[in-house]
């Protein structure tokens, strides 16, 4: 039974890579060969494959949480389905549902290739160059933190200046950080069952694997603070929670929590990791609810209270609501993908389908609380 779930999973996840290059660029000239235009010709079709596809992924999702929960998973078989899913979405194209990953090398190209400032040159007032032409934030300079810039310098010199090859440097990179964040969360929580959560939610493979957005790096950064602020290791603590400051500056939510433990970790005191954990996700969460008075709600910002969510999986109501609110956000690409415009009713349709899900189990869980105090007067 077990065997077969793990075939279908991997043709599943062959579906899904082969399916995300209905979404290329025609400006990637080195896969031409392969460009359809299918996902701008046929919307009504792409969208129906897409929403099938993410059902699926949320079955196998839930079909490898029981499988885990009852005991029929150990920890070769959790090793196995992390480098299942590593090793074939890695091959999917990163530009699917997100252009970041075009923004992430552009600003590198600003810094090491022009040698110019990216808080300062926007990739539009270098002309000439194909790169700038087709990224989606051509007209705006670098939103992440100088760490950030830094460690990109990594995976754009390993393209050797090669588009294609350069996509999948990053791609490496974001997996490299992706399994580490993993094995953090076993680490943390000696428990099989974050790490299925983790590496498995469909949100967070789509996100990280495909899409390779930064994020991973951040959450990678704070777990391993808090690790280390476990093993008494307070310096290093401080240098890698600053660091992910430095990459995203969302971490700021969680000085407190920060601040917090460390000064417990000075006087010697008992921490309680798991209360660590549940304010350091609601603290997030806070975090991912104000983003729309920046921007907007994007689907992977759930990257950065998942992670706490999973490490302290008992709380039955919060990691359920996170589950269904991943569930929901990656249906916000469907009202664009149908319409094929982000004006007219395409962001209030974002809205319904990102929060009906969640407010399902809010709801039910109301009603249950409501008419269990009814029945036992």
């Amino acid at each position: 039974m077990k065997n077969f779930v793990v075939f279908l999973y991997i043709l599943f996840l062959s579906i899904f890579t082969i399916f995300s290059y209905v979404f290329l660029d025609p400006h990637i000239t080195q896969l031409k060969n392969i460009f359809t235009d299918f996902s701008f010709d046929q919307r009504i079709l792409t969208t129906f494959f897409y929403i099938s596809l993410v059902v699926i992924f949320f079955i196998f999702y839930s079909i490898f949480i029981w499988l885990t929960v009852r005991r029929k998973i150990n920890t070769k078989d959790v090793i196995r389905l992390v480098i299942i899913t590593v090793l074939i979405l890695f091959f999917s194209y990163p530009v699917m549902l997100s252009y970041d990953i075009l923004n992430y090398i552009a600003t590198s190209k600003i810094s090491f290739f022009y040698h110019e400032n990216p808080y300062v040159i926007m990739p539009i007032e270098i002309p000439g160059d194909s790169l700038f032409s087709f990224m989606h934030a051509a007209n705006k300079i670098a939103l992440y933190g100088p760490f950030w810039i830094l460690i990109t310098g990594i995976p754009y010199f390993l393209g050797f200046g090669n588009l294609l090859l350069t996509l999948f440097s990053f791609k490496i990179f974001v997996t490299a950080f992706f399994l580490g964040t993993g094995f953090l969360i076993w680490k943390i929580s000696k428990n099989i069952l974050p790490v299925i959560l983790f590496s498995l939610n469909p949100l967070i493979a789509i996100e990280t694997l495909v899409s390779g957005h930064n994020d991973i790096f951040m959450i990678f950064l704070v777990l391993l603070s808090f690790f280390l602020l476990m093993k008494k290791k307070l310096g290093l603590a401080i240098f890698f929670f600053t660091s992910s400051i430095l990459i995203k500056y969302t971490t700021l939510f969680l000085i407190p929590v920060f601040l917090f433990v460390v000064w417990k970790t000075i006087k010697k005191s008992e921490i309680n990791w798991d209360k660590i954990f549940y304010y350091s996700s609601l603290l997030m969460m806070l975090g991912f609810f104000l983003s729309p008075f920046r921007e907007e709600i994007y689907p992977w910002y759930a990257i950065w209270f998942l992670p706490f969510v999973f490490l302290i999986s008992k709380k039955k109501m919060l990691l359920y609501l996170s589950i269904l609110l991943s569930f929901g956000l990656l249906f916000r690409y469907v009202p664009y993908m149908f319409s094929g415009t982000h004006a007219g009713l395409t962001p209030l349709f974002k809205s319904i389908v990102t929060f009906v899900p969640p407010s399902l189990i809010l709801f039910y869980y109301i009603y249950k609380k409501l008419w269990g105090k009814i029945y036992s007067r």
